[in-house]
């Protein structure tokens, strides 16, 4: 079987789709691509051996309100507030 290459750009969307929340086999079936393709570039871009979109969404919106509450702190404690 003759590998085919996927531009670089094609692989940034799907994987910027595919961690949004996009189904990995609907991703396949509309760029030509295998979900086997697709999981593997995924696990390559978390370095993890078994990537979940679910749990990297979850990670993701925990990160982001941890960095909500550093700022809030942070400003807090600028303004010499107690919490």
């Amino acid at each position: 079987m003759q590998r085919r290459i996927i531009p670089r750009e094609i692989k940034t969307e799907v994987l910027a789709k595919a961690k949004s929340g996009e189904k990995v086999a609907l991703l396949a079936t509309q760029y030509g691509i295998s979900d086997k393709t697709i999981y593997t570039w995924l696990r390559m871009d978390t370095g993890e051996a078994v990537v979940s979109v679910v749990k990297y969404n979850r990670l993701k919106r925990e990160n982001e309100e941890l960095k909500r509450l550093v700022g809030e702190l942070t400003l807090n404690m600028s303004l010499g507030k107690k919490n």
